[in-house]
């Protein structure tokens, strides 16, 4: 049965991947007309196996995860890597910091892609397969809709308060507008087949990814389900463009795994499911990734080397983003310029997070010497504040569980580690210094450029006006609660600790209750004073 082919819609979707169909499907789900046009009919061929905990949610909350969970995927519990000073294998766990979602999936692209696609169809989004997008139309700098090719060869012009481009690599309203940007660091290009029957590693890892570092770069091995494995090379494209030339994709590949000699023993009993294909030059961003009436999200407005399988969880987390924002503005319309701000300043800051730590793990491997890593070992500071970013992200904590594993296993640049030694040191003097004063007759104050602002926040998946702690170590702002920022607003360098305690809670009657707020309200001042928001 065919799909009636609409003039107008209110949100036209660019692509039915992951991205594509999370953003698409969350609209429908609130209400909105939604067009989603795919290039090809599900279920189609796509690299990028392996998920992180961090999709999790999003699965969940699309109401897919008994979908995902009885599709037979591997459950991802971590890495094994042979990287860093370290000459054997070693491996990183999603437990030891994630206890809510210990483990991710290793997936067959064709069948999990289609399952979102699928579900965003039962979500009302109208979808168009083999319906491949030629261009945007773009009236006074406003994307107002896009012209296509039907699957009988002509073609059509569809309208749109909203375009999302989710049409991954093809880019289709980046390239359109001239937003791409190279990457300069990571010019690679990997090769990479599939396999059936390749041994797995040893429990408690067989499930994990497997990534051995070799002379030449680095290898991948993902076990997926029916006994098959995502295997590929990751090598300098140069280099790499050349050697193909040379011997062709197929001899290329095979010569360049019989380097890696881990990866290599894993495929030696396997048998090929197909020949090997080729990615190359594949990291870049974009100079803006929202404007007037379009968002860019995952692969179509950036990506980043996949040494950290971030390529699924940046998709879907711009989808959840980029859905949260047309919903905001359509339901106030003052929301548009300040949620774009904040949409780009979000995505730039996950963005920038996966390529500190793929930079700083490239500069740290030890494993081999040669002329892929030494080219490699060499980072300039062409991006001051993403290392700032990533320093105050990864000193004291492991958000994602594995930025510590990893990179205690290679040899950092002496500033990095000593600058989020420093911040790791003074956070946790303070926070000795606060169990060791009695803080009762202190008189708290905010430090030096310390504020509470009224600002645009994102949180539980929809923008908005909340209250913000600024400091120096977070020069973008943290969301408080309402108790934090009633608690700050009291801290005016002339209160002390018990007087501010007993204001706060001078209308509680109950005994009980009194000593719950007063505990409540004592460990928020600890973590600010730890977090050096206060001073004592």
């Amino acid at each position: 049965m065919s799909v009636p082919q609409p003039e107008h819609t209110d949100v036209i979707v660019i692509g039915g991947g992951p991205g594509g169909s999370t953003a698409a499907a969350l609209l429908a789900r609130r209400g909105l007309d939604v067009t989603l046009l795919e290039r090809e009919r599900f279920p189609r061929e796509h690299v990028g196996e392996s998920l992180l905990p961090a999709s999790m949610p999003i699965l969940q909350d699309l109401g897919v995860m008994e979908q995902v969970e009885s599709a037979g995927f591997p459950r991802k519990y971590g890495a094994t890597m042979l990287w860093g000073s370290d000459p054997e294998p070693w491996s990183w766990y999603f437990r030891e910091t994630n206890r809510t979602w210990p483990h991710a999936y290793q997936v067959w692209r064709p069948t999990f892609d289609k399952i979102l696609l699928d579900n965003a169809r039962a979500n009302g989004v109208r979808v168009l397969e083999q319906c491949a997008v030629n261009s945007p139309i773009i009236e006074a700098d406003r994307v107002t809709g896009v012209t296509y090719r039907t699957p009988s060869g002509s073609t059509a012009t569809i309208r749109a308060d909203w375009t999302i481009d989710a049409s991954g690599q093809s880019a289709i309203l980046g390239r359109a507008l001239r937003l791409r940007q190279w990457d300069d660091y990571f010019r690679n290009m990997a090769v990479y087949a599939y396999f059936r029957g390749a041994s797995r590693l040893p429990e408690p890892d067989s499930t994990n990814i497997f990534i051995e570092s070799y002379q030449h770069g680095w290898t991948w091995n993902i076990p997926l389900a029916e006994r098959k494995a995502s295997v590929g090379i990751v090598v300098d494209s140069q280099l790499g463009q050349r050697g193909v030339a040379d011997l062709g994709v197929s001899d290329y590949y095979a010569d360049q795994l019989q380097s890696a000699t881990r990866t290599a023993s894993m495929v030696a009993d396997a048998r090929m499911i197909a020949p090997p294909r080729v990615i190359k030059d594949w990291s870049y961003t974009s100079d803006r990734m929202i404007g007037d009436g379009w968002i860019l999200v995952g692969d179509a407005a950036c990506f980043i080397d996949p040494l950290f399988s971030s390529g699924v969880h940046l998709a879907m987390m711009s989808a959840v983003m980029a859905a949260a924002y047309v919903r905001a503005v359509h339901a106030d319309p003052t929301m548009r310029q300040p949620a774009a701000r904040l949409y780009q300043q979000l995505y730039r800051k996950e963005y920038g997070h996966f390529r500190e730590l793929a930079r700083l793990f490239y500069a740290s491997n030890r494993t081999v010497e040669s002329y892929f890593w030494e080219a490699r070992r060499i980072i300039g500071d062409d991006d001051l504040e993403s290392r700032r970013s990533f320093i105050r992200a990864v000193a004291g904590q492991a958000p994602r569980g594995y930025e510590r594993a990893v990179l205690d296993k290679g040899h950092l640049p002496t500033d990095l580690t000593d600058a989020i030694h420093q911040i790791e040191s003074a956070r946790t003097q303070r926070s000795r210094d606060f169990d060791q004063t009695p803080i009762h007759n202190t008189i708290p104050k905010l430090t030096p450029g310390a504020r509470l602002e009224r600002g645009l926040t994102f949180a539980e998946d929809q923008f908005q006006w909340s209250h913000l702690l600024t400091t120096s170590d977070r020069p973008e702002g943290a969301t408080i609660s309402q108790l934090v920022a009633v608690l700050i607003s009291h801290i005016d360098g002339h209160y002390t600790t018990t007087q501010i305690l007993e204001r706060l809670t001078a209308g509680i009657e109950s005994a009980d209750q009194k000593e719950r707020a007063t505990e409540a309200i004592t460990a928020s001042l600890r973590i600010l004073h730890t977090e050096g928001a206060v001073e004592l």
